[in-house]
C-alpha cells in the first residue's frame, strides 16, 4: 500500500502540468475554460506539495523508529 502511495503523489504533479498545458492551449480561444484548467493546476499542484511534505515527515518517523 505504502508504494502506490508513492506513485498517487506524482499523479498529482502530472495532472498540474497538464491543466497548465490546456489553459495555455484554450487561453485565446475559450477563456472561461482557461480559468477552469488553471485553478485545477493550482489546486493539484498545492495537493503535490501537501501530500510530498507529508510523505517525507512520515518516512523520517518511521525510519526514526527503526
Amino acid at each position: 500500500m505504502e508504494k502506490y502511495l508513492k506513485y498517487t503523489i506524482y499523479l498529482n504533479l502530472i495532472i498540474s502540468v497538464l491543466s497548465a498545458f490546456m489553459a495555455f492551449n484554450l487561453w485565446g480561444v475559450d477563456r472561461n475554460k482557461a480559468y477552469i484548467f488553471v485553478f485545477l493546476a493550482v489546486i493539484t499542484l498545492a495537493m503535490f506539495l501537501f501530500r510530498r511534505h507529508y510523505y517525507k515527515k512520515f518516512q523520517e518517523r518511521k525510519d526514526n523508529q527503526k
